[in-house]
């Protein structure tokens, strides 16, 4: 069968055009305002209350409109967002080390190997040094140095210093100033606040987004809400591997539901895989840890140099260790990007040489920079990741090395968004890492919180108002045709799950489809393995509508029919992520395919055949999807192979 069509190009023409450092100030000039009197007549409704939703529900309500505001958590705290861990990026260039809103930029694009819009990332590097006021404004409580500026620490990818944190805890004080802004709005009145409530379908009228269904996780109610635009803030779909660093409850059902409705779903195989996280410990795991990046600031990484070594660490002489990273890169060593790491480890272990029980690990080791800074110094820096460590594994890295393997964390794929953020469906917009605008085929360290809050606090304010100035949205409520049939879609969908009754538990279709995706859509591709991965897919989706078992009733809370939906759609967006891998000839990022690399095992990219994004519009399950292309050019940052040697 034919897996997918090639259908129109597509372009993103709200992008201005001139000198690429002024074309977002020429749309913020642009751009049609709302008179604040208006603005108390307009509801927006924003799904998510992570980094993006909370940023963008609580700015949209301090300017006035009226803001419903959707989290499937018990609280908007409990968003993902909070286990984000080692900072921020921003080109503030406090420690005058050549930093620049244009380096920021191009270490973005070339990190992201040459897959994002210039003019997205360069608007991305402009706002990061706002981002920064604001947050302080906030309170929140960044690292200081002696002299009482911020400090600042490296990530991978990049020769400077421009990473701003809070100890080992980044994402949780930015989530608890994004938390407290949205607060205040809703002590206010200006926002109104739905926790423990998943939307489950787009409500679309006469071409726009102008609603959502939404199921309360505790009493199991449907309900249809209505706005002027919508707005999805639903993170990304990493648990689609099952095992991964995201929180267990993350998943694609909001944006699929969009998608499904026509919102286009671009680079959805950009997958990142985080080189330090704790390795695998059985198959009872549910769930992955994650050692922040900045751990390799100071942390070294090495493997044996002979195979099978099983020797205590502290009993293998420096001589007979590997410091890899260090050999192959020594531009950036162990601050090479996520990609080039975790490839690495991966090779490193498939010699024989990795560690641990598994054989699956290398190890971080931190005695070096305990004896040349003290132990004290490390723990200032990362005393909480250190402990996190040894209640999970039982050891202690400050005597013994961390060890450490690749796991699926970010996602650079996700519903296709022009440069005001508005989909495929007029007044739908989609923010963070919902969307798939700014990050290329591999993020960058700390550059989704910067990305989050770019998108919630500075991009979508200015042109969602843009949109909604435009006029033409006539009142609509619950009892449109168009909002009655969503809300039915919603309820059969539900007595569809509910129906099979049959033997199997979701969490084992789960963690089958996680093992496919992991072994074939995973490190690393190869055209056979996807088109395996693709028939075992089907076979799979097919079984899970067949012997599926969820018991209980829709009219109470539910976890097993959560989980149902939620994996349901985990299948249809699996299937389209082989079908993606598999068209994208090349390597590049964290698209890896066996049979694109240069001879020393580098990603080798094909500029000529696909400098594109890829935009893929839904037809039906099971039918060839159809692929849009969207042509990237390249202005500034020119297209070379990425080295970090």
């Amino acid at each position: 069968m034919e897996l997918f069509t090639e259908g129109d190009p597509i372009a993103d023409t709200k992008a201005p055009t001139g000198p690429v450092e002024k074309r977002w100030e020429t749309r913020r000039f642009e751009a049609k305002l709302v008179n604040p009197a208006n603005r108390r007549k307009m509801t927006v409704i924003v799904v998510g209350t992570g980094l993006a939703g909370g940023s963008a529900a609580a700015t949209l309500a301090e300017q006035g409109y009226h803001v419903k505001s959707y989290c499937y958590q018990d609280s908007p705290r409990r968003a993902h967002s909070i286990a984000a861990q080692g900072g921020i990026n921003a080109a503030k260039n406090y420690r005058n080390d050549g930093d620049s809103v244009h380096r920021l930029f191009y270490d973005t694009v070339k990190g992201g190997d040459f897959r994002s819009r210039e003019s997205n990332v360069h608007r991305l590097a402009e706002v990061s040094v706002n981002i920064i006021d604001q947050c302080v404004a906030q309170g929140v409580p960044f690292a200081r140095e002696y002299g009482g500026l911020l400090d600042t620490r490296s990530f991978g990818g990049a020769q400077v210093q421009r990473t701003f944190y809070a100890r080992g805890q980044t994402g949780q004080q930015l989530l608890l100033g994004a938390y407290q802004a949205l607060e205040r709005q809703i002590g206010l009145g200006n926002v109104e606040m739905n926790a423990r409530h998943e939307m489950l379908e787009l409500v679309i009228v006469d071409g726009k987004a102008r609603g959502i269904v939404v199921r309360d996780l505790v009493t199991g109610e449907i309900s249809t809400e209505m706005a002027d635009a919508v707005v999805l803030a639903s993170g990304g779909y990493g648990n689609v591997f099952y095992l991964s660093t995201n929180a267990k409850g993350c998943n694609v059902t909001a944006t699929w539901r969009a998608h499904r409705k026509g919102a286009y779903f671009a680079n959805p195989c950009y997958t990142q895989i985080h080189p330090t996280c704790i390795p695998v410990s059985g198959d009872h795991q549910s769930k992955l840890t994650l050692m922040s990046e900045s751990l390799r600031n100071d942390g070294r990484v090495w493997v044996p140099k002979t195979k099978g070594d099983d020797r205590n660490p502290r009993d293998i002489p420096e001589d007979e260790r590997d410091y890899y990273l260090e050999r192959i890169y020594p531009s950036f060593g162990n601050l090479v990007p996520r990609d080039i790491a975790s490839r690495a480890a991966k090779n490193v272990c498939d010699e024989g040489r990795g560690v641990g029980p598994t054989k699956l690990g290398v190890y971080l080791d931190f005695a070096d920079a305990i004896d040349r800074l003290g132990r004290k110094a490390i723990e200032a820096k990362y005393g909480n990741l250190f402990e996190m460590y040894e209640r999970i594994t039982g050891e202690d890295p400050y005597e013994v090395p961390m060890r450490i393997y690749p796991a699926v964390h970010y996602t650079m794929g996700g519903l296709w968004v022009d440069y005001d953020l508005q989909s495929s469906i007029p007044g739908l917009f989609v923010i963070g890492e919902a969307n798939f605008s700014d990050h290329g085929a591999n993020r960058l360290g700390a550059s989704a919180l910067m990305q989050g809050l770019a998108d919630g606090y500075f991009v979508l304010p200015t042109t969602i108002a843009n949109y909604l100035a435009s006029g033409g949205l006539e009142k609509v409520d619950a009892s449109h045709p168009a909002a009655v049939e969503a809300r039915t879609d919603v309820e059969d969908r539900i007595q569809r799950l509910l129906a099979v009754n049959g033997d199997r538990t979701v969490d084992s279709f789960h963690r089958e489809l996680g093992q496919i995706m992991w072994e074939h859509c995973g490190m690393e591709r190869s055209e056979a393995g996807l088109r395996k991965a693709i028939d075992e897919i089907r076979a799979l989706r097919e079984q899970f509508w067949q012997r599926v078992k969820v018991s209980g009733t829709g009219e109470e809370l539910n976890q097993s029919l959560e989980k149902a939906g939620r994996v349901a759609d985990f299948f249809e967006l699996a299937e389209l992520m082989c079908i993606d891998a598999l068209h994208r000839e090349e390597s590049c990022g964290g698209h890896f395919r066996a049979e694109h690399q240069t001879p020393d095992g580098e990603a080798q990219r094909d500029d000529d055949r696909f400098a594109y994004v890829a935009a893929w519009e839904f037809t039906a399950t099971g039918e060839p999807s159809v692929l849009h292309k969207e042509d990237l050019k390249f202005e500034y940052v020119h297209p070379t192979q990425r080295s970090y040697k």
